[in-house]
C-alpha cells in the first residue's frame, strides 16, 4: 500500500509540475498578429522556472530557457513586411500561432475621439464600411480596465481582427481611416492597437515614474492603491447611484399613469419646440423626468416595412416608444439615438411617439442640429416641432460618480504597461478634451508623456503623432479667454518634443457634439504626417502653416509662417477672420489681417504698440480661414512680444 500511495503522490507532482510548466503567451502574440517589419522583434512569454522553451519560424528554430521567475524571450531578427506566417512554440506544451503578418504597428490612445468606433460613424460612411474588406489592416482592441498597484505584464483578454464590413464597426474610426490612407500609399501590413477610453485625462496615462514630476496627481495616485479605499468609494457611488433612480421611479407620475402608451390624455400637456432644452421653456431648469409626445401621421407606403427613428441626441437618458412598443433606450447623453422600428410597429394614419426623458443634473432636453425624423426606405417624416410634455418627476441634482478608472496611473498600468514589450512603428494620440479645465498643466503633461512612453518601449524617439483639439460649443461675436484655446497651445507647443507632429482640426468639430462625426480627414491628416514623419516623405506639405517668428511693431505685428506648402490663402473669401490684437495682453479687438507671402500682417488702426496677437482663439472659432494652398487650416495660436 505504502508502494502504491508513494506512485500516486509522484504521479501527482508530475501532473503539477507539466501544469506550471506550460508555455504561456501574452494575448498580443495570438493568431493574425501584426508585428513590426524592418526591426528586431522580442517574442515572449512566460514557463516554469528554468524551462526551455523553442520556437519554429520560417524553417529555422530558436531557443530561450526560462529565467527563475519565468519570464523568456526570443528576439528574432528583423523581417521584411509580408505573410501570413506561422510559429510553434514546443515546451511540455505547443502552441501554433497562425496568420501573421509583419507590418507597421501603431498604438493609438486618448480618450472618447480617439476609442469612438466606426459604428457610430455608419450612416455617414455607410460606403466605406461596405468597401471594408482588406485582412491587412488588423485592429487588437485593449479592454479597458485600471490598476493602481502595479504595472501589468499582460491583458486580460483581445484578440486580432481583420477589417470587413462586420468587424470594422468595432475599429477605431479615427484610426481605421489612418491605417486605410497608410495601405493604400504603402501597400504594407498595418496593426492597430486600440487602448484609448473615454473621459480619460492624460494623468491617468503616465506611469508612477512620470507622475513624480507632478506632485498633486502623483499623490492621489498613491492614494488608490488602497484597494479597499476603492471598494469604498465605488459603494458608496452605487447607493448614491441607486437611490436616486429608486427615489425617480417611485415618484415618476407617468411611469405610474403609463404616459407611454398611445391612449394617454394629453389635452392638459404644455407645448414645446423641439430640439431645445426644457430649462428654457416654462418648465424651468428642473431636474427629474420629463415626458414628450408626438402624433405623426403615417402614409400607406410607409407601413408594414422596417423603419429607423432618428432621435438626435437627448440628455441625458431615454426610453423611447412607438404606438405602445419601447423601441429603444440610451442611458447617457453622448450617443446619437438611432432606433430601429419593426415593419409590424407603424400603422397608416396616427401614430404616437412617447419619449420619457430623464436629467439627473445640468441642462436636460434634445441636442440641437441633430436629425430628428422617422425614414421608411427613401420616405421620411421630419420629426422637429411642436410636441406635447409633462413633468413626471422633480429631482434634486444627482452627484455624480467618483470616476475611478480616470485617477492617475491607472490606465498606464493596465492599458499601456502590457504593451511596452511590442516593437511598434509610432503612437497615434487623441486626447486633451477631459483637461481643458486645467490647460496650463497640458503644456508640463504631454511632453511627459511622450518621453515616458519613448522609455517604456526603449524604441528612442518613436514617430508620435498627435490631434489638436477641435472646435467646439457656441462662438461668441468677441474676442474672449478660452480654455480648450490655452490647451491647443499648450499642443502646439509640444512639437518642441523630437519627432512629433500635430494635426489640426479646428474645421473639423461641431459647435454641438463632442464627438465630432468626420473621423476621415483626422484620419487622413495623420496619414500625411506619417508620411513624411514616418514614412520618408521629406518634401511632402504635410504640416499645417503655424507662427514661425513675429516682428512687433509700432502701429502692427508681422508674423512669418512656416508649413506653408504652396502658399497662405484666405479660405472662401480675401479677408482673414479670428485674428485678435492687445497692447496689454488682457483686452483683445478684432484685428486686420492681410497676407503678403509668408507673411501675416496684424494690425488695428486703435491699437498702437501692440504685445500680443491671437488667432482662432475660441472654443469655436467658426470664422478662421487661414489656409495653405494644400488645403490645411492653420493652427490657433497666440504669439507675445
Amino acid at each position: 500500500m505504502k508502494t502504491i500511495k508513494n506512485l500516486f503522490i509522484a504521479l501527482f507532482f508530475v501532473q503539477v509540475g507539466s501544469l506550471v510548466a506550460q508555455i504561456r503567451l501574452p494575448k498580443l502574440i495570438s493568431d493574425g498578429v501584426v508585428l513590426q517589419r524592418n526591426e528586431k522583434v522580442k517574442i515572449w512569454g512566460w514557463a516554469a522556472p528554468n524551462e526551455s522553451i523553442q520556437l519554429e519560424f520560417k524553417a529555422k528554430t530558436y531557443t530561450a530557457k526560462a529565467n527563475a521567475e519565468g519570464n523568456w524571450n526570443i528576439v528574432l531578427p528583423a523581417q521584411k513586411a509580408g505573410g501570413p506566417y506561422e510559429m510553434v512554440f514546443k515546451a511540455t506544451n505547443e502552441i501554433k500561432v497562425k496568420d501573421i503578418l509583419f507590418g507597421d504597428v501603431w498604438i493609438c490612445s486618448g480618450q472618447s475621439n480617439m476609442e469612438l468606433p466606426m459604428e457610430r460613424l455608419k450612416e455617414k460612411y455607410g460606403a466605406v464600411i461596405k468597401n471594408a474588406k482588406n485582412s491587412n489592416i488588423r485592429q487588437f482592441l485593449v479592454l479597458d480596465k485600471y490598476d493602481f498597484s502595479q504595472e501589468q505584464t499582460d491583458l486580460d483578454a483581445g484578440e486580432w481582427v481583420s477589417a470587413d464590413p462586420k468587424t470594422v464597426l468595432e475599429f477605431s474610426g479615427v484610426a481605421y481611416f489612418f491605417a486605410k490612407a497608410i495601405y493604400e500609399k504603402e501597400q504594407i501590413p498595418i496593426g492597430l492597437i486600440n487602448s484609448a477610453l473615454g473621459g480619460s485625462p492624460i494623468e491617468s496615462w503616465l506611469s508612477e515614474d512620470a507622475l513624480k514630476a507632478f506632485p498633486e496627481a502623483y499623490q492621489e495616485s498613491q492614494k488608490f492603491k488602497n484597494k479597499e479605499l476603492i471598494k469604498e468609494i465605488e459603494s458608496g457611488d452605487k447607493k448614491r447611484n441607486d437611490d436616486w433612480y429608486n427615489l425617480l421611479n417611485k415618484t415618476d407620475l407617468g411611469l405610474g399613469n403609463h404616459w407611454d402608451l398611445a391612449g394617454t390624455y394629453d389635452k392638459d400637456w404644455d407645448m414645446m419646440q423641439i430640439p431645445a432644452y426644457w430649462a428654457d421653456s416654462s418648465l424651468g431648469n428642473v431636474n427629474g423626468v420629463v415626458w414628450f409626445r408626438k402624433e405623426i401621421e403615417v402614409p400607406k407606403a410607409m407601413v408594414g416595412k422596417p423603419a429607423k427613428l432618428f432621435m438626435g441626441r437627448i440628455v441625458d437618458q431615454d426610453f423611447v416608444y412607438v404606438n405602445d412598443q419601447l423601441i429603444g433606450t440610451t442611458s447617457y447623453q453622448y450617443p446619437p439615438r438611432r432606433y430601429d422600428v419593426n415593419a409590424d410597429v407603424l400603422k397608416e394614419g396616427k401614430n404616437t411617439i412617447s419619449i420619457r426623458v430623464i436629467n439627473n443634473s445640468g441642462r436636460g432636453g434634445f441636442v440641437e442640429d441633430k436629425p430628428y425624423f422617422l425614414a421608411v426606405g427613401n420616405d421620411t417624416i421630419d420629426l422637429k416641432g411642436t410636441w406635447k410634455y409633462k413633468l413626471g418627476a422633480t429631482m434634486k441634482p444627482l452627484q455624480g460618480p467618483t470616476f475611478i478608472r480616470w485617477k492617475p496611473e491607472g490606465l498606464f498600468n493596465a492599458m499601456i504597461a502590457p504593451l511596452t514589450n511590442l516593437k511598434i512603428k509610432g503612437v497615434l494620440w487623441y486626447q486633451g478634451e477631459s483637461n481643458a479645465g486645467n490647460p496650463k498643466m497640458y503644456a508640463k503633461a504631454l511632453p511627459a508623456l511622450i518621453q515616458d512612453w519613448r522609455k517604456k518601449w526603449g524604441q528612442g524617439n518613436f514617430p508620435f503623432l498627435y490631434v489638436q483639439l477641435p472646435n467646439y460649443m457656441e462662438t461668441y461675436a468677441e474676442p474672449r479667454e478660452s480654455n480648450w484655446a490655452v490647451l491647443r497651445q499648450a499642443q502646439l507647443e509640444s512639437l518642441s518634443v523630437p519627432n512629433t507632429a500635430m494635426a489640426v482640426a479646428i474645421d473639423l468639430g461641431e459647435w454641438n457634439d463632442i464627438h465630432p462625426l468626420n473621423k476621415e480627414d483626422v484620419g487622413n491628416r495623420l496619414a500625411l504626417l506619417a508620411r513624411k514623419i514616418a514614412y520618408g516623405e521629406k518634401s511632402l506639405n504635410a504640416e499645417s502653416p503655424m507662427p514661425l517668428q513675429s516682428v512687433f511693431e509700432k502701429d502692427k505685428v508681422i508674423i512669418t509662417f512656416k508649413n506653408i506648402g504652396g502658399g497662405l490663402i484666405a479660405k472662401n473669401g480675401t479677408e482673414l477672420k479670428s485674428f485678435a490684437i492687445s497692447n496689454d495682453g488682457k483686452h483683445f479687438v478684432w484685428a486686420n489681417a492681410k497676407i503678403i507671402g509668408d507673411k501675416v500682417e496684424v494690425w488695428n488702426d486703435k491699437i498702437s504698440n501692440p504685445t500680443v496677437v491671437r488667432y482662432a482663439w475660441d472654443n469655436n472659432p467658426d470664422e478662421a480661414n487661414l489656409y495653405s494652398k494644400d488645403g490645411l487650416p492653420s493652427t490657433p495660436f497666440e504669439v507675445k512680444k
